[in-house]
């Protein structure tokens, strides 16, 4: 097969060069953006006058039975036409004749490809908002089940103070909103058409990128035709939340993790999201939660491997930049599949709420609301915190838990302390008492799942 742009060459290219120069194995996912964009193209040629309306038609439709062809599986691609653009140009001719060789007129493979890219990641955008909101939706679903269900909340993984699961489980609901907010941040940006820029100065042609704009569903349209083909900032935008989707899926999975173990044992996973040992029949392992949790650093890497390819290339277009698909590609199969999957793990998950409330009941997770007390007795906060740490470590010397002081021992280390003191640090009353805007009580939580918005 000759190549489309081989007038200046008098020699083949060689067969490794070809294999090399390819990347047809991985762009050929951008089929139906890549025709659908033409086909605008092709339109706008035809509106203008630069090719008549007849040509501009029979190009339309050449490029709809192909596209059709494609999605039957009725079209092989070639390696030697390089990359979807040129294998799509050159069926087209096949099919068509000479009109399809007027198709690239003003249009360059570098505004032709920064369109692909732009038109796929807008729609895969979408597609990762709507994961996100499914998330969101099992993760609210299951906090209102659980508003009353008592577990200790945690800093340096010691536990510190008695919340609710529900509580727990609204923290992820507000990060993967934020999520949401920075992915669709991101897609005001994706969404420009850089079509009309040609290889890096544009096109002597009266080109009308307005009309193209429109019929693809752009918001505006790219203000300098450099800037248009030769940066992938957008990418490296998306692939950077992706980055942070991953960080917070990865940091619920590590929980799940914790959880699940035999030291937690607050949650059991459902046998349909778990694996066994080939070795040993007692395992029960969350493998998802830990591939999870791994793939995390698969993503960086993509974010990583973006960045270090723009770095260092001047402007505008480089071959570099061909290596800005598969790993943009990669990052979003990854943050896809992590959604898709966590979703019906944590929905079918058991819970085990006494085993939740018995660990909030130690570790003293009442002592800030022993303090809080004291304070409310008169005595100032700093005080009330060292009657309170003294108070704790001798119940660590004696075995005891804050609420089984008797009144005698509590007389020890402040004459202010009454019967009423086991009411006010008592496990329930602790949880439920903080009904502060973003507190961990009921009622709390309740107005959080209304004010997230989520259904």
């Amino acid at each position: 097969m000759s190549k489309l742009w081989g007038g200046r060459f008098q020699k083949k290219t060689s067969a490794m060069v070809d294999d090399f120069h390819s990347s047809i194995s991985f762009d050929c996912r951008l089929y139906r953006y890549d025709i659908e964009g033409s086909m605008a193209h092709a339109e706008m040629l035809g509106k203008t006058g630069i090719i008549t309306p007849g040509e501009a038609g029979t190009i339309v439709d050449g490029l709809k039975e192909v596209l059709s062809d494609i999605e039957n599986g009725l079209v092989e691609f070639s390696v030697s036409a390089e990359d979807i653009h040129m294998n799509i140009e050159q069926i087209l001719t096949d099919r068509i004749g000479a009109v399809a060789k007027k198709l690239h007129t003003a249009r360059s493979r570098n505004d032709q490809v920064a369109l692909d890219i732009r038109m796929y990641l807008r729609d895969e955008i979408d597609n990762t908002v709507k994961l996100l909101d499914h998330l969101r939706e099992t993760l609210a679903e299951m906090a209102r089940g659980h508003l009353d269900t008592v577990m200790p909340g945690y800093t340096h993984l010691q536990r510190a103070q008695p919340i609710t699961l529900a509580h727990h489980l609204m923290a992820y609901v507000q990060m993967f909103g934020r999520d949401r907010q920075r992915l669709l941040d991101c897609r005001r940006r994706v969404n420009v058409l850089p079509l009309g820029a040609g290889a890096l100065a544009g096109t002597t042609f009266p080109l009308d990128p307005e009309f193209v704009a429109g019929k693809l569903g752009f918001d505006g349209v790219a203000q300098n035709s450099l800037d248009a083909v030769s940066d992938r900032d957008f990418a490296v935008e998306f692939t950077a939340c992706a980055s942070i989707i991953m960080v917070h899926l990865s940091r619920f999975c590590e929980e799940i993790i914790l959880w699940s173990s035999a030291e937690f044992s607050f949650i059991e996973l459902d046998d349909e999201y778990s694996t066994g040992s080939s070795m040993m029949p007692q395992k029960k392992n969350p493998d998802v939660a830990e591939l999870i949790r791994g793939k995390s650093g698969r993503v960086f890497g993509d974010l990583t491997a973006l960045l270090t390819m723009l770095k260092g290339i001047p402007l505008a277009y480089n071959k570099d930049m061909q290596e800005d698909k598969e790993a943009l590609f990669d990052a979003l199969d990854t943050v896809k599949k992590c959604l898709a999957v966590i979703r019906p793990m944590l929905a079918t998950l058991r819970v085990r709420k006494e085993n939740m409330l018995e660990a909030a009941r130690g570790g003293f997770t009442n002592a800030t609301d022993l303090a809080d007390y004291l304070v409310r007795k008169g005595v100032p906060f700093r005080e009330a915190h060292e009657i309170v740490g003294r108070a704790v470590f001798y119940c660590v010397q004696a075995g005891k838990s804050l609420d089984q002081l008797t009144l005698e021992e509590y007389s020890a280390f402040s004459p202010l302390v009454e019967e009423d003191v086991y009411t006010f640090i008592a496990i329930s009353r602790c949880v439920e008492a903080r009904k502060v805007l973003a507190g961990p009580s009921p009622d709390s939580v309740r107005r959080a799942i209304e004010k997230s918005g989520v259904n």
